[in-house]
Formats: structure tokens, C-alpha cells, sequence
């Protein structure tokens, strides 16, 4: 079984910058890939960042690239996602996923956090 935590969401105006964590517990993560997802409400969940666990290879969607950098801290199995330039469409709930192979679909995540709310305000 694998725990995932996310912190760092919250309120901010458009422009400005916030950094989520995601805790992992449970699993060793020598080989996992982690990511984040979002979803807005009556949106799908959509992929937003991956990175490999061992290898620092990290992997993101047209959008929202160059504004958003996911990195991780294996001593402290802790991936972040730090988001720069905000604006209010990046308003949703944030997910951190992980798994055995490369999370850039939902469907493709055996694992998943329960979210934490990134609100921007115009």
C-alpha cells in the first residue's frame, strides 16, 4: 500500500507563485514515477508534471510548461511541483500520483493523494 500526502495549496492572486509537496509512505520508490494531475470543477483530471524517481527524467504536457517544475527529494521521498506565474485558470484541485511506470493519464495511476486546492484569484 502506498500513502501519498499533498500540502502546500491555498489561495493566491493571479501572478504570484506556490509550491505543493507530496509525501510518499509505504513503498520503497527506488523505481516509481510520481507526478501531479489536476482537475477543475466539470473538468476532466488532466496531467500537469511527472518526474522518475531514480532518474530525474521529468516529463510535462505543452501546458503549463515553463511555468510549473516538479522535482523531487529522494532522502525525503518528497516530490514538489513548484508553480510560478499563476493564473486563474490553473484554479483546481491538485493530485499527486505515483506508480510503477510513467503517470501521464489517469488511467495509467495506481496510486493517487487526496488532493489539496490551488485557488487564484484575477
Amino acid at each position: 500500500q502506498v500513502q501519498l500526502v499533498e500540502s502546500g495549496g491555498g489561495l493566491v492572486q493571479a501572478g504570484g507563485s506556490l509550491r505543493l509537496s507530496c509525501a510518499a509512505s509505504g513503498r520503497t520508490f527506488s523505481s516509481n514515477y510520481m507526478g501531479w494531475f489536476r482537475q477543475a470543477p466539470g473538468k476532466e483530471r488532466e496531467f500537469v508534471a511527472a518526474i522518475s524517481w531514480s532518474g530525474g527524467n521529468t516529463y510535462s504536457p505543452d501546458s503549463p510548461k515553463g511555468r510549473f517544475t516538479i522535482s523531487r527529494d529522494n532522502a525525503k521521498n518528497t516530490v514538489y511541483l513548484q508553480m510560478n506565474s499563476l493564473k486563474p485558470e490553473d484554479t483546481a484541485l491538485y493530485y499527486c500520483a505515483a506508480g510503477p511506470f510513467l503517470v501521464t493519464t489517469p488511467q495509467s495511476v495506481p496510486y493517487w493523494g487526496q488532493g489539496t486546492q490551488v485557488t487564484v484569484s484575477s
